[in-house]
């Protein structure tokens, strides 16, 4: 169900059960970890310097599949807290820019892929939100959180207790993703935006991610933040990439960058 291919530094990860709207379960969500782990391994190497990760089909991902899940004998604390949140973890934590690209539906653990991607272009026909009031169940896999930054307490309860869902367009103009694309146009927007990325500084991107995962989870205020840059940026001082952009800026040409440390 999960693939993935390697070309010209780029890992592409494909949710690959479309006749089920790549809705995952815990076999797949334990074959996904395995791929963000080789790809892991490969960002080591250098053989990885940025990632997207799409689904096949009318959408990217519609949530667990609960098509054989008995609600009686359901083990949520153990899928939530011992599948999906280490697996967000380890994607959120890669060593290189992911993208993602978000069409169709994108609905419990589908949303919180997009959550644990560092960019995510958005299908203007996505549909983004809290489906779950008809379940009997809550929102999970990051969602409260990213609601509530972005959309503030009264937005993100209109949305969970309607169960409305929101339009690629929508949420992008929301601040929830980065930017939006015709449906048509959004993987290869995004295709590209990793192949420039994979050129690019990969250090200094690593340093950027870690810097603003710090600003997210420990709430750093500006003298913090500014701290922690310094710190980065002499840490950069050391790297090839660092050396080779002074030199193209001075030299007025392109930099070459090879994204080693």
């Amino acid at each position: 169900m999960i693939e993935l291919t390697v070309a010209d530094g780029v890992a592409e990860v494909v949710l690959n059960a479309p006749e089920k709207l790549n809705s995952l379960d815990e076999a797949a969500l334990a074959e996904l970890s395995s791929v963000y782990a080789e790809v892991e391994r490969l960002a080591g190497s250098g053989e990885v310097r940025a990632l997207v990760l799409r689904g096949e089909g009318r959408a990217f991902c519609a949530g667990r599949d609960i098509s054989g899940v008995d609600p009686r004998e359901d083990d949520v604390q153990g899928y939530l807290g011992g599948i999906v949140e280490p697996l967000l973890q380890r994607m959120a934590e890669l060593p290189v820019p992911t993208f993602a690209v978000a069409h169709g539906a994108c609905l419990g653990v589908g949303l919180g892929l997009l959550i644990a991607s560092d960019i995510v272009y958005v299908a203007d026909t996505a549909k983004i939100g809290s489906p779950f009031a008809n379940l009997g169940a809550t929102l999970d896999s990051g969602g409260h959180a990213l609601f509530v930054e972005r959309l503030g307490a009264h937005r993100t309860m209109d949305l969970i207790v309607s169960g409305r869902l929101m339009t690629g367009a929508e949420a992008v103009a929301s601040g929830l993703f980065s930017q939006v694309f015709p449906a048509d146009e959004v993987l290869d927007a995004t295709r590209s935006a990793a192949a420039r990325a994979a050129q690019g500084a990969t250090q200094a991107f690593v340093a950027s991610k870690r810097l603003v995962a710090s600003l997210r989870d420990e709430r750093l205020g500006l003298w913090a933040s500014m701290a922690e840059e310094n710190r980065a940026q002499a840490a950069l001082c050391d790297t090839a990439d660092y050396r080779e952009g002074f030199a193209a800026f001075q030299e007025k040409r392109k930099p070459e960058f090879t994204g080693r440390g």
